[in-house]
This record gives structure tokens, sequence and C-alpha cells, in this order.
């Protein structure tokens, strides 16, 4: 995590007086964040991934992708939790069925 704190302030172009403050945090507070000392608490955290525009798992070194996954829309859940209702012939056949359905020129519908 030390590193990516780091990595993300740099990115942006800031110093860790600059980030200090944002955080309402000492630079000592920052240093030691970045040196693996200390850990931000959740309020430092979710500030943090308010200014840099990343997830807090990719902070916390969890995962690679930098950015929140997007909420799904009434209608993405509504298709996931009959998907999920499914067995797993009747998810093979839906999928053939939507790969046809993909394939096919707009003007033949």
């Amino acid at each position: 995590m030390e590193n990516r704190i780091k990595q993300l302030r740099e990115e942006h172009h800031m110093t860790q007086i600059r980030l200090s403050v944002a955080l309402e945090v000492s630079q000592e507070t920052i240093s030691a964040y970045e040196s693996g000392k200390h850990y931000p608490s959740i309020a430092s955290l979710l500030k943090l991934t308010r200014i840099f525009n990343v997830s807090c798992d990719y902070i916390l070194g969890l995962t690679e992708y930098r950015y929140p996954l997007q909420p799904y829309s009434s209608k993405e859940q509504l298709l996931i939790s009959k998907w999920n209702l499914l067995n797993e012939y009747q998810q093979d056949l839906l999928s053939a069925y939507l790969d046809g359905l993909l394939q096919k020129n707009p003007s033949d519908m």
C-alpha cells in the first residue's frame, strides 16, 4: 500500500504537505503511510479514494484495477439475477442464443 499512495501522490504532482492538508493530517503522517510505518484511518482512506479517484482496494494493493466498479443498472441487475437462476445447461443455451442475436444483421430483424 505504501507504494500506491506515493505513486498516486506523485502522479498528481502533489507534495506530501499538500496531501497532508487535503487529508487533514500531518506531513509526518503522510510520510509514515508511504513508508509503511502506519496505515491510514478509514476516514483518510475514503478521502484518498476521492482525491485520487481510485478504489480502496487499489490503494490497499488488493487489486490492480484503479477505478471503482460502476454499479449495474436495474435492467442489468435483473438480467444477472435471472441468469443466476438458470442451471448450467440453460445458461449455455441462452449464451448460444445471445451469440446468434449478436451475429444477426439488424436489417434482418
